[in-house]
């Protein structure tokens, strides 16, 4: 059984401790494909090194995260479109939108967006999509951007069966991973309705760990958990849950 965790910050200063151990622990379980989003140029190194030290199961993307778009977001760019020429990055990402923590950069973090969506058509990448209170933003950039050469991974999604569905129309899969497994989390009660044709699987490692992790550091390994919710869910063996997530993450990623 092969397991795809496709967003998960293995770089992450929270696993320097035991980043080896806590990869192998994953690995033993089946995860074998790990797609590592970048956040801005401070973490392009460790990303590289990790790449190197686990070349056989490490994917790496090149974005600017929304939450870094900040006064040099034109420079941080730059970066971007500089390392996509030098190295191999299955996508663009993460990208998007927040407005969770600051509404006054709406309008840079929007241009930013637009410009990485333009960057992952050049080079022909799918893109993988951060949202957070910006749905309708998000939807409004993307409505300017649709065409055949746009497709991805909305990441994280937490929004309803309605936004799923539009989601879905932008040619993207829905990235579930911990908040399915929430009490509040709202979206097991409507992903059923969602064909798993449009699901992948992720853990936003080190952040939003399951049930019964919840409020902890998360893991990759604890996809488990992720995987065995949507066993039951869709009343699938999580054999097949893993299996057809894995080609959609194939389908997405082109490997």
């Amino acid at each position: 059984m092969i397991i795809t965790d496709t967003h998960t910050h293995l770089y992450s200063e929270a696993f320097d401790e035991d980043r080896n151990e806590m990869i192998g622990k994953a690995i033993k379980l089946g995860v074998s494909r790990f797609f590592i989003p970048a956040i801005d140029s401070t973490y392009t190194q460790s990303m590289l090194q990790l790449k190197e030290d686990f070349p056989e199961q490490v994917y790496l993307m090149m974005g600017l995260h929304p939450t870094h778009v900040k006064e040099n977001y034109a420079d941080e760019l730059k970066h971007v479109e500089h390392m996509l020429t030098q190295h191999q990055f299955y996508a663009v990402g993460e990208t998007g939108i927040d407005l969770y923590w600051d509404k006054s950069t709406l309008g840079i973090q929007k241009k930013a967006f637009k410009h990485q969506i333009q960057l992952a058509k050049k080079h022909k990448l799918p893109i993988v999509i951060h949202c957070r209170d910006a749905f309708d933003d998000i939807f409004d950039v993307l409505e300017g951007e649709k065409d055949d050469s746009l497709f991805g991974i909305f990441h994280c999604f937490t929004g309803t069966l309605e936004q799923a569905q539009q989601a879905i129309s932008y040619n993207m899969k829905l990235g579930i991973g911990g908040v399915i497994t929430f009490k509040n989390g709202k979206i097991d009660q409507f992903i059923n309705q969602i064909d798993l044709k449009h699901i992948v699987m992720e853990t936003d490692a080190p952040y939003l760990a399951p049930v019964p992790y919840r409020g902890k550091r998360n893991e990759s390994a604890y996809i488990v958990n992720v995987l065995e919710k949507l066993s039951s869910i869709y009343n699938r063996p999580v054999e097949d849950i893993a299996e057809i997530t894995t080609q959609n993450s194939k389908d997405v990623f082109k490997v």
